[in-house]
């Protein structure tokens, strides 16, 4: 390559995202993205639009906490910034059953980690004031494990990852905030994956002082736009009374630029970083469609849709071990044990997007983000029993799609 080179424009076809995330874009949050002026991040429409934007994710959070706002980037930014308020030297309990729970682990160790920790293993620290209780992959985190960490160590700050997309476990949340309650612990949860898809609100956990969660799973906005956080009075005292080691990702600074300054509902933001008039129109067109949708009623579509799907890759002789409602997580049929990394590539390949798991055992993981209809459900079954077929399964399609067909006939006639 020269100086001179110019390379053809970036084309990227139309795929379907089915694997863990992100979903598929509603074109509503695509236009919204693409039909916005060009403004200035201070400017009134922009302001007003942040304004909304944190009352429409109070409602979505099912929250009074006046905390609650967007992070600007990924869900990465969204729990940095909520873990950001554990310090060197705190004591944490944090509970990890697959991948991003990992990753939130090793975040927090690198967070709670001294000098001396940190330069006797850089990239992976390992300080005694943080224990990390591993549950083993395919398996959620329970009442039992919960308490008895907890009750064995008493820590300042516990932290639990609500679900798991990594095994696509569902982890006790209810036991997790009591737990935190009984034993006098500041209670963390990263909410990646089940906001916008479960039907639960926040303030009915008071053990848990904060969460944090992405854009471009259930809230399906785009990538790098806002990740959702809320923060209890709790939380922001403790933020205040120990400080915060970031002014980008500060939980107090933060929420600034959105108007909450003092605690409290400003009648304007204050500076604190440049933000993107498009990313602020997708996000907001994103939590409309949300509320719109309703999230009781989303929840329940997500396992109705969920459960066809489930019982379709069954039919093709897969054994299913997840329980989340987004997502399905499977072993292949014995027959093709060892060639899931072959099967996704030669998804991915056709404009099929689903995933493996990132870690040990390799499983194939087919979600479902925002594709609640039984025409999209059938694609994505069609597509994966093809696949299958492809690597010499015995697939009767004929009666896989005779199967979806009695099942949402069935749900209809129940309508």
């Amino acid at each position: 390559m020269t100086s001179k080179t110019i390379f053809p424009a970036l084309e990227i076809p139309e795929t379907l995202a089915a694997g863990p995330g992100p979903g598929n874009t509603d074109a509503r949050v695509l236009a919204a993205f693409a039909n916005a002026g060009l403004a200035d991040h201070m400017q009134a429409d922009v302001l007003r639009g942040m304004v909304e934007c944190k009352q429409m994710l109070r409602a979505v959070w099912g929250t009074e906490n006046v905390h609650t706002y967007g992070v600007g980037g990924t869900g990465f930014s969204g729990l940095d910034c909520m873990l950001n308020a554990i310090l060197p030297g705190d004591t944490v309990v944090a509970f990890a059953n697959g991948t991003f729970s990992g990753i939130d682990c090793l975040t927090i160790r690198m967070k709670a980690a001294s000098r001396a920790d940190l330069a006797a293993s850089p990239l992976d620290p390992k300080p005694a004031n943080v224990t990390v209780v591993t549950v083993p992959h395919g398996q959620s985190v329970g009442a039992e494990v919960i308490d008895k960490a907890l009750a064995d160590k008493k820590p300042k700050w516990a932290f639990m990852a609500h679900w798991e997309t990594g095994s696509g476990r569902i982890n006790d949340i209810r036991a997790f905030s009591d737990a935190c309650l009984k034993h006098g612990a500041l209670g963390l949860v990263d909410a990646v994956s089940s906001l916008g898809i479960e039907d639960f609100a926040i303030d009915d956990y008071p053990g848990v002082v904060g969460w944090a969660s992405c854009p471009q799973k259930g809230v399906l906005c785009l990538p790098l736009t806002y990740a959702p956080v809320s923060f209890s009075d709790r939380y922001i005292a403790e933020v205040k009374a120990s400080g915060c080691p970031s002014y980008v990702h500060h939980p107090i600074l933060e929420a600034r630029h959105w108007g909450i300054i003092d605690g409290k509902d400003a009648a304007a933001g204050a500076y604190h970083r440049t933000h993107s008039g498009y990313a602020v129109a997708a996000f907001h067109e994103a939590l409309r469609i949300t509320l719109q949708h309703g999230r009781a009623q989303k929840a329940r579509d997500y396992a109705f849709h969920e459960h066809a799907l489930r019982e379709a890759v069954a039919a093709m002789g897969c054994t299913v071990t997840s329980n989340m409602t987004s997502l399905v997580v499977l072993n292949l049929p014995a027959a093709l044990a060892g060639r899931e990394k072959e099967l996704v590539q030669n998804c991915r390949a056709r404009g099929f997007g689903i995933w493996p798991t990132l870690s040990e055992p390799v499983q194939v993981r087919i979600g479902i983000l925002n594709q609640l209809s039984q025409t999209a459900i059938t694609e994505i079954v069609s597509r994966f029993a093809a696949a299958m077929a492809e690597l010499g399964a015995n697939v009767d399609m004929v009666a896989i799609q005779d199967q979806l067909n009695r099942y949402y006939q069935t749900a209809l006639a129940a309508e």
